[in-house]
C-alpha cells in the first residue's frame, strides 16, 4: 500500500489522475484524495497489527519452549556417530554425509553448530 500511495502521489505531481472503478475512488477530487488515504492508512494500521500479533505469538511460543524452523537434519548421537567416522584419516567427508543421507554442507554445518 505504501508504494501505491508514493505512485499516485508522483502521477498526480505529473498531473495525472487516478480513478479505480472499483472502489469508487477519484484522486482528482479532495474527496477522493481523502478517502485514498484513509484507505492507505487503514491498510497501513492492519499491516502493523498483523505484525504485532505475529511477533507476540512467536514470543509466547518461546516461552512456551517452542522454535521455529526446521528440525536439525541429523541427532546429537547422529553427529557424534560421525565426528567419530572422522576421526579415521581415511574416510572423507562425503563418504560420512552419504552414509548419513546427507550432502557435505549439511554435514558441514551440524558439526560446526556442535562445535566439532
Amino acid at each position: 500500500m505504501k508504494d501505491l500511495v508514493e505512485i499516485i502521489d508522483d502521477l498526480q505531481k505529473r498531473g495525472v489522475g487516478f480513478r479505480s472503478v472499483t472502489e469508487a475512488i477519484d484522486t482528482t477530487s479532495t474527496g477522493g484524495r481523502l478517502v485514498f488515504h484513509i484507505f492507505g492508512a487503514l491498510a497501513e494500521f492492519e499491516h502493523s497489527l498483523i505484525r504485532e500479533r505475529a511477533i507476540a505469538g512467536l514470543a509466547a511460543a518461546r516461552a512456551r519452549g517452542r522454535r521455529g524452523g526446521r528440525k536439525p537434519s541429523m541427532s546429537s548421537a547422529d553427529i557424534r556417530k560421525a565426528a567419530a567416522m572422522l576421526a579415521d584419516p581415511l574416510i572423507t567427508k562425503i563418504e560420512v554425509a552419504r552414509h548419513s543421507g546427507l550432502v557435505r554442507v549439511t554435514l558441514n554445518a551440524a558439526l560446526a553448530r556442535a562445535g566439532l
